[in-house]
């Protein structure tokens, strides 16, 4: 099972989020809380005693909100404190963040990318939509097959805490009806993709297939950050790798074959020829050259723009 496995430094982590699911303006005010201070903002602004009035919120609120955060990579914690990523600023920023308010769904699908497509803190969204492959499925089910995941790291993992961290995972995509606090009944953000719904009996469904609100800017984001993760990220990948691989956009987005090879038939006007989709003897690849090729981080970021114009 080596597609599992994380990298050396990394473990897999089954809590942090206090069981509160991702909601709207909790990043926003993560990255405000943090871009205020001109050093790396201390520990205390979210666990602080002032962090209950500054965000809002209870104290395990204050902390989920850190954890998505960072989670959702607009907020870095490093050994001296936090302060606000590339990607923070991109959104974020005052004077020319693009999407404040998190009210577009470019930025809601670039939150699901962000906490899916790797493993490192939120193991469980991770897994759920890269190793569970069956179309319907359960929360027994997902327990199950999570605990075989920890067994193999030899982590010791309590099944009630692996349970709190399921059913934290599937209300993000799926609300609980007849919350008993305003924050429990206010939709989680990732709730407005539909990639999940609910059935009867407690089972839940994959929606796979075209994703018409998932612009293409996004896509090209996530094709090129699941391309720099590679061992040996090269100028060429094949078709299969980008729709199938654990960690990649067709997973990840739950798209069908047709709908990646759109996609990446659309990357080449919309990069200007850096992104070309090659179809030839039976092989179909994508290629990257110039600034894709070269500047991969600012590039990156340059093919979101496409999505916030």
């Amino acid at each position: 099972m080596s597609e599992l496995l994380l990298e050396q430094d990394k473990q897999p982590q089954f809590s942090g989020h206090e069981t509160f699911p991702l909601r709207q303006l909790w990043l926003r005010k993560a990255y405000d809380a943090v871009a205020e201070t001109q050093a790396p903002a201390q520990r205390s602004v979210f666990a602080g005693e002032d962090a209950i009035v500054r965000f809002g919120v209870g104290k395990n609120m204050a902390m989920a909100i850190r954890f998505w955060a960072t989670a959702c990579g607009v907020v870095d914690e490093t050994k001296s404190g936090y302060v606000p990523t590339d990607l923070g600023h991109y959104l974020f920023s005052p004077d020319r963040g693009r999407d404040p308010y998190c009210e577009l769904p470019a930025t809601t699908w670039l939150m699901h990318w962000q906490v899916a497509s790797t493993p490192e803190k939120t193991t469980t969204w991770w897994y759920l939509f890269n190793h569970v492959i069956q179309q319907v499925f359960d929360r027994d089910h997902l327990v199950r097959s999570l605990s075989g995941f920890i067994t193999e790291y030899k982590l010791r993992i309590s099944l009630a805490t692996l349970k709190r961290d399921v059913e934290c995972c599937i209300r993000s995509y799926v609300p609980r009806l007849g919350g008993d606090s305003p924050e429990e009944m206010s939709e989680p953000l990732l709730g407005e993709l539909g990639l999940i719904q609910q059935n009867a009996k407690g089972t839940f469904e994959f929606r796979r297939g075209a994703k018409k609100s998932l612009p293409d800017g996004v896509f090209a984001y996530a094709l090129l950050d699941y391309w720099s993760r590679m061992p040996h990220a090269g100028s060429v990948m094949d078709f299969d790798r980008v729709a199938h691989d654990f960690g990649s956009p067709g997973r990840v987005f739950k798209l069908d074959e047709n709908s990646v090879a759109d996609r990446l038939i659309a990357l080449e006007t919309l990069s200007n020829g850096s992104l070309q989709w090659v179809e030839q003897a039976g092989i179909r690849q994508v290629t990257r050259k110039g600034p894709a090729l070269n500047s991969l981080h600012d590039y990156k970021l340059k093919m979101l723009e496409a999505a916030y114009a």
